[in-house]
This record gives structure tokens, C-alpha cells and sequence, in this order.
């Protein structure tokens, strides 16, 4: 089973690119807290299509995410190297904050879920 729930703080700005077929990607650096002395781990999320769309309008760096999705790993050569890493896609996305100070209270949608 490949399942992954994350609650983290965004640690940079939604990127969204259009990609093949009309498609669209969003993706972000969550941070999520380990302890109060040990740091965080950051985790590259990445959403589709219209749940993409909804985080790149309404998320920004520092806002409160809930994440469910799946791992993904690949691998690449660079330098001569070999590299990997391994990220999220998103299945879901739940905005945990309120509004920004500059939108009304109805602004921001609960959840970007992919459909």
C-alpha cells in the first residue's frame, strides 16, 4: 500500500506549469515539523489538474496544508552521478488556514480534492 498523510507549513511559493495534453502541475515544498528540537523535513509535493490550479490561487510559502497522496521515486544521472529522490503526489489537498488578511472569509475553498 502506498499512502502518505502530511501536515507541514508550505516552504516556498506554488510553481504551476502547464505540461503535456492541456494538463496542469503544481508544485511546492512542504515543510513538516519531526519535534520541537528536531527540525523539519521537507517533502516536494506535487498536484494536478484543477486541485493544481486551486493551490496555485490560493496557497502561498508559510500556509497550513494537510496532504494525502503517494510516493513517487525516480531516479536520474547527473554529472556523472547517479540521483534520486523520492516526492508526493497529491491525491488530496486541505487548506488548514483561514483566508489571507486581503480575501473574505468564504475565499479559500476547504479542500482542492483531485475529481
Amino acid at each position: 500500500m502506498n499512502v502518505v498523510m502530511l501536515i507541514g507549513n508550505l516552504a516556498t511559493e506554488v510553481e504551476l506549469r502547464d505540461v503535456a495534453d492541456g494538463k496542469k502541475v503544481a508544485s511546492f515544498l512542504l515543510a513538516v515539523d519531526r519535534s520541537a528540537r528536531d527540525g523539519a523535513d521537507f517533502v516536494r509535493v506535487s498536484a494536478w489538474d484543477r486541485q493544481a490550479e486551486l493551490c496555485a490561487e490560493y496557497l502561498g510559502k508559510g500556509r497550513r496544508v494537510a496532504v494525502d497522496g503517494r510516493l513517487r521515486s525516480r531516479s536520474w544521472e547527473e554529472d556523472g552521478k547517479r540521483r534520486s529522490a523520492v516526492a508526493v503526489v497529491a491525491r488530496s489537498v486541505e487548506f488548514l488556514d483561514g483566508p489571507r488578511r486581503d480575501e473574505g472569509a468564504d475565499a479559500i475553498p476547504f479542500e482542492a480534492a483531485a475529481g
